[in-house]
């Protein structure tokens, strides 16, 4: 399922309108409405991908360090209001999820956000969140596999950070090597562990909170309260822990990447989006909820995952030591899946003339093998720089993609409101999962999200990753902005030697 545009202006010889009316170009409809690659192009990767592995994808996708360990900083801001920065973030993910599954529903495409940037607001929106995408995810590869280096280090002492980080990320890019299926599996069985040992903490903590623990001592909810009140740094701190939080639910959109994989991509993405809304109250309301009635908020520290001292303060044995091989399973699942999404982007990019074409080809197994290869060399590549400037690499990798994601979700929904809008004037056939709302509740999410862009600038913890990923933005408009004055000076020169050819026939 590829999507081959050309990259010309619109209007240029071999471009079509599709039947939006966008200009957008692509190739044959296959059977399902998406996009068929044409001849002579790179090869797309099969339909590898079941509904089993996308279903497993969907639920444990945003379950990773970002919950396990980022909810400690969330819980030290905001207190045990920490549950309504939870509750926040993951409505303004659930409604951008639900716009993401109308456009993927009707028309289904390889690149999914980018290429419905590109049908929405012109190549240089989908050029520029391709890249943007692509180098925040080739980042959180390199940020989680030093992470997982660290987990390991601290078992086995002996062996260097650095040597552990090269090794697990070596085999999440063999696994994804090897073909789409084994990606799949790989993922699936990571999903399990990871949605295993929520499961189990909402369970254990259920009984805990009401009483049912043995031996007793439940604090019941009186944690909520008793250590300087629900609200303890006042409302404002609980927005600014709401800007932390969204970005703990990045990975979720890649379901939608995945299903152009899978034999039945509008289903697929259908029921994934359908499941984003009891994961998020389930997975991440539910549990920090026991996280806060269990551990007292000042006493959370960034030392610790506050399930791992939640669970040692209900007494589990070995409680430290089982939460952080969740966490490792979390790390290895994340660095996976950043793999494949961050590959299957850049071989959008390709067909569309972005990349160079030759990293779209894709090996016996039909795995895009050189953009899996850019991407595991750039890890290789940040990780030797972490070794040298261990000061330096990691903050500069969190804060110059710290703010994609949420110019990730503003150009989703801005796209949303011009293909929703268009496509209910002129094919509402196609609009069999829809928006809530529309087009109301689009804007007040496209607001939502501007404002949260603006708490970043208000707040000095965050304001560096504004700055930084705004610097990311604007190199990424600057090389389409080269790239379309070289195209542009090219045309001009073609144009004059064919004038001068002709007249002196």
């Amino acid at each position: 399922m590829t999507v081959a545009t050309s990259g010309r202006p619109a209007g240029a010889p071999g471009r079509r309108p599709t039947p939006d009316g966008s200009g957008c170009t692509g190739g044959t409809a296959g059977p399902d409405g998406s996009e068929g690659g044409r001849p002579g192009q790179p090869a797309p990767a099969g339909r590898e991908l079941k509904q089993r592995h996308l279903t497993l994808m969907a639920l444990g996708g945003a379950v990773g360090t970002g919950l396990f360990l980022g909810c400690a900083q969330t819980i030290r801001s905001a207190g045990p209001a920490a549950v309504l920065s939870y509750a926040l973030a993951g409505l303004l993910v659930i409604l951008v999820m639900r716009m993401l599954g109308e456009m993927v529903v009707a028309r289904p495409m390889a690149g999914s956000f980018a290429d419905y940037a590109r049908l929405a607001l012109g190549d240089w929106a989908g050029f520029t969140i391709g890249w943007l995408y692509w180098y925040a995810f080739v980042a959180i590869v390199a940020i989680e596999a030093i992470a997982g280096g660290r987990i390991v280090h601290g078992w086995l002492p002996g062996v260097p950070v650095w040597a552990v980080s090269v090794v697990l990320l070596t085999a999440m890019a063999v696994v994804n090597l090897c073909s789409t299926g084994s990606f799949g599996s790989v993922e699936f069985w990571l999903a399990i562990v990871k949605i295993g040992a929520i499961v189990g903490f909402l369970a254990l903590g259920t009984a805990y909170v009401c009483g049912f623990w043995p031996g007793g001592g439940s604090p019941h909810l009186g944690h909520f309260v008793d250590h300087g009140g629900f609200l303890p740094n006042g409302p404002g701190a609980v927005l600014a822990a709401t800007v932390v939080v969204v970005f703990a639910f990045g990975g979720t959109e890649i379901v939608t990447i995945a299903a152009a994989e899978s034999p039945d991509p509008r289903t697929a993405v259908a029921r994934a989006t359908r499941q984003v809304l009891w994961r998020v109250l389930v997975f991440f309301l539910g549990s920090i909820f026991l996280v806060v009635a269990i551990v007292p908020w000042d006493t959370v520290t960034g030392t610790e995952s506050p399930y791992a001292t939640a669970m040692a303060r209900m007494g589990v044995p070995f409680a430290g030591t089982v939460m952080t091989a969740v966490i490792l399973a979390a790390l290895l699942s994340v660095l996976n899946s950043t793999l494949y999404a961050s590959s299957r982007m850049l071989t959008t990019l390709c067909r569309h003339g972005e990349a160079p074409r030759a990293l779209a080809r894709t090996n016996r197994r039909g795995a895009p093998a050189r953009a899996l290869l850019l991407g595991t060399v750039m890890g290789y590549l940040s990780i030797g720089a972490q070794v040298l400037q261990p000061e330096r690499t990691f903050g500069f990798l969190l804060d110059s993609t710290g703010a994609v994601l949420i110019f990730l979700y503003v150009t989703i929904a801005v796209s949303q409101l011009r293909l929703g809008t268009r496509a209910r004037r002129t094919e509402p056939h196609r609009l069999t999962f829809r928006m809530w709302a529309h087009p109301h509740l689009t804007w007040l999410t496209i607001a939502a999200l501007l404002a949260i862009l603006l708490s970043m600038a208000l707040f000095a913890d965050t304001r560096p990753q504004l700055l930084m990923s705004l610097g990311s933005l604007g190199v990424v408009l600057l090389a389409y902005g080269v790239r379309r004055a070289v195209r542009r000076m090219r045309r001009v020169r073609q144009a004059s030697a064919a004038g001068r050819m002709g007249a002196e026939g």
